[in-house]
């Protein structure tokens, strides 16, 4: 296997980084998810994220996490492929690999200015369980527009009826 993209980093070397930022003025975004079959919708909502500020955090769910919260078929991808292909992109500052369901810890360590989320939660209908986490350390919520029809699950299904169609 390749050497790991220069913009993967443990969250202790983000947690020094994060008190250069600090001491510059430079506004930290975080944002995160699987990024399992990275795709137009992705990389609109990172363009958005990074739009919020100097430097882009992507926090990016372990392979283990995503099996507990996606079902045993998921990732797709190694968690380290996804996070080699988010590295590719020029909107993204930096990488990290979390372990949890949900960012709280990695956000509690690394206070991120903005917290980026999908708008599908700004109606509160969808629980933030690490709104708290942020609030407590006087950061910002911020919801990224969505792009209709697209979403990596309604890729795989359009993938699977592809392959039922040629059966």
């Amino acid at each position: 296997m390749a050497d790991p993209p220069f913009k993967l980093h443990s969250i202790d070397e983000l947690a020094v980084l994060r008190a250069e930022w600090r001491v510059h003025g430079k506004t930290v975004v975080w944002t995160n998810g699987i990024f399992d079959l990275l795709h137009a919708g992705h990389v609109h909502s990172l363009r958005a994220a990074k739009a919020l500020g100097d430097v882009l955090i992507v926090g990016i769910n372990s392979d283990e996490s995503t099996r507990k919260l996606k079902g045993a078929g998921r990732p797709l991808m190694t968690q380290e492929d996804r996070a080699e292909v988010l590295s590719a992109l020029e909107m993204v500052d930096h990488v990290v690999i979390f372990n949890e369901g949900e960012p709280s810890a990695a956000l509690a360590r690394l206070q991120p200015d903005i917290h980026c989320k999908g708008e599908e939660y700004a109606d509160g209908k969808r629980p933030v369980p690490e709104r708290a986490v942020v609030e407590s350390y006087g950061g910002s919520i911020r919801f990224l527009p969505l792009s209709p029809g697209r979403s990596t699950t309604g890729l795989l299904e359009r993938i699977c009826a592809t392959q039922e169609s040629k059966s």
